[in-house]
């Protein structure tokens, strides 16, 4: 009688294994996540719908802010221009509360609807401070309006509460569309690449309509109305990612991420004294096939950073706690987590230099633009409104990458996504370069105009801002390959239990990159006016070298990525070894084993 159970047991095994997935996500109701009913691009819509309401909020309250704090709150363009430098740095920054917040305790599900919920309150209350009466400045014309104290300070609780929210949905959105793909499954794991890629597309469309519709409302029908539908729309993002509830697959929180990497350094500092053994597979680590991290399948043992090894040295004094004490003794899993975040660390500050000539599009393109021919017939052009010119880009080149490149590369290279997620990064560096060479060329060319016509005391000199459109458009190819690849690359190589922590990380390059480019212009600035030179950026941009600007950041963007392909040849991927499958139902185990597991 034994042998046909052992054959029933067997078949049943495969069944499951067939039917729930291996990466240890759950169902709504946390049982094992069905493959068949949940995640995949049946969850993805609500994702993707969600986020591109989301960043139709975001870009459509905050990309024209800067004109509001001047005209609205009577602020003088040098305090309007910090409040929101300050206001959308502390927007890049956040997101590392956020991530902490769901991978140690809420999980990425709840971390997205409670903080956009603070979303919808703060834009709710932006809103209400720009329409209703007694919280609305007081205007004369658009021009000429007056703030009292509280009314400037219930704008600002507002756009912080904003800040807020925003911080719990950037890091988890993207590596909770990715969670609806099984790593263990190569069917599921090949459209991955795929929803990073649709996943940067929904931000762009976002992104086109709050740049171009709702910034002329805010220009010609007003405030309210420019602030209240982004309001509306995150309630409509709310409303998208709540609908597809039933479909997601769900990460369970794993503790305090800082918590296991402090465990690691004090472990291995105490036996720092003690011999690593040759025979690494002597190394402390659970017997089962399971992690003792929850949510995180066991890592393979790797050579680099070996003083951390360390930790996971099992002495006669470790093996009389039962169990171990993490302080003293860490299993290796948790020792490679700590070296897959060490290891991601040089990727990581490579890609501040790309942020800063990211964000170049905001800054030193709208002021070359502005001292062009800004006019189309009697048509006037924003300088900033040739931005659409980048988003355009991203809109074009997403789909001719995931249904030209990657097909084509794919055959070259025989890597399912046609390039390696570094190999993607590195052509977007390259692109980058040329950016920087374009918009120096055409700053060149300009000024060579300006001085053959004498067109020095000219506002806007008699040569077409959409001269410009090349730069935008090459920055928006490079985020394609770069931004997009950053994403999918610090999502593949966190530790699985620390995936929202490192898309926060991977965010806060676009904030660095800002203060980085803030501090190059100072240093610049201070050097190049020394002697009473006007210096490379000065006011009248006709009678300065902002084309040295440019050739700096093309020449420091080369450095950058000879840094990177240094980097790059030396980074080794992560092996995750078993899985987290669970193979039965929960109303299918009994509640000593229900213990067992949450104690694991």
């Amino acid at each position: 009688m034994a042998e046909p159970v052992e054959v029933y047991n067997k078949l049943d095994t495969e069944e499951d294994d067939d039917v729930y997935t291996k990466d240890g996500t759950v169902d709504y109701k946390g049982n094992p996540a069905n493959k068949k009913t949940t995640g995949t691009w049946k969850a993805c819509p609500y994702i993707l719908g969600n986020e591109c309401c989301e960043r139709l909020a975001y870009y459509g309250m905050s990309t024209n802010l800067l004109l509001y704090f001047k005209n609205n709150l009577d602020q003088h363009s040098v305090t309007a221009s910090k409040n929101y430098s300050n206001w959308s740095g502390t927007c890049y920054i956040t997101p590392l509360i956020g991530a902490f917040v769901a991978d140690a305790y809420l999980g990425r599900y709840w971390t997205i609807a409670i903080f956009s919920v603070i979303y919808v309150i703060g834009m709710t209350l932006l809103t209400l401070s720009a329409s209703v009466s007694g919280l609305r400045p007081t205007c004369v014309s658009k021009e000429d309006c007056h703030a009292t104290s509280t009314q400037t300070a219930v704008t600002f609780l507002a756009l912080y509460l904003v800040a807020l929210g925003t911080g719990g949905i950037k890091p988890c959105v993207s590596s909770y569309g990715a969670d609806q793909f099984d790593d263990a499954d190569e069917r599921e794991k090949k459209h991955k690449s795929s929803f990073f890629n649709w996943f940067y597309f929904s931000i762009n469309i976002g992104a086109l309509i709050a740049s171009s519709v709702l910034v002329w409302i805010q220009d010609n029908v007003g405030w309210g109305w420019g602030f209240g539908i982004p309001a509306v729309a995150m309630a409509i993002a709310i409303g998208s990612f709540f609908f597809g509830t039933r479909l997601y697959r769900n990460q369970k929180p794993s503790g305090s991420p800082l918590t296991r990497i402090a465990q690691v350094i004090a472990a291995s500092w105490r036996k720092r004294r003690v011999q690593v053994p040759n025979d690494k597979s002597t190394l402390y680590e659970t017997a089962d096939n399971e992690s003792a991290i929850v949510g995180s399948r066991k890592l393979d043992h790797t050579k680099s950073f070996s003083f951390f090894d360390k930790a996971a040295v099992e002495l006669e004094s470790d093996r009389t706690n039962e169990p171990a004490n993490p302080w003293q003794l860490c299993t290796v899993t948790q020792v490679e987590e700590l070296k897959s975040i060490v290891k991601l660390l040089p990727i990581w500050a490579t890609g501040i230099i790309f942020a800063t000539v990211y964000g170049q599009m905001s800054n030193l393109f709208v002021l070359q633009g502005s001292f062009m021919d800004i006019y189309l017939n009697k048509f006037e052009i924003p300088p900033a409104a040739l931005s659409i010119f980048d988003t355009l880009s991203v809109i074009f080149w997403v789909p001719v990458y995931d249904q030209i490149i990657v097909p084509v590369a794919r055959k070259y290279t025989g890597h399912k996504s046609g390039l390696t997620q570094l190999q993607r990064m590195g052509t977007g560096l390259v692109i980058s370069i040329f950016a920087m060479l374009a918009a120096g060329t055409l700053e060149v060319v300009r000024l060579g105009i300006v001085k053959r016509n004498n067109y020095y005391d000219y506002k806007n000199m008699p040569m077409s801002i959409f001269w410009q459109v090349p730069q935008y458009f090459l920055i928006g190819c490079a985020e394609v390959f770069t931004f997009i690849g950053q994403l999918e690359f610090f999502y593949h190589q966190a530790p699985d239990s620390m995936r929202s922590l490192c898309s926060a990380l991977s965010l806060t390059t676009v904030a660095l990159g800002s203060y980085l480019s803030s501090l190059l212009v100072t240093i610049v600035t201070s050097i190049s006016t020394k002697g009473g030179k006007l210096g490379w950026i000065p006011d009248n941009l006709n009678r300065g070298h902002l084309q040295n600007f440019f050739w700096l950041l093309a020449i420091m963007s080369l450095l950058n990525l000879g840094a990177f392909l240094w980097i790059s040849n030396w980074y080794t991927y992560k092996k995750p070894v078993g899985t987290l499958s669970a193979k039965l139902k929960t109303d299918d185990v009994s509640s000593e084993r229900r213990l067992t597991n949450s104690e694991l």
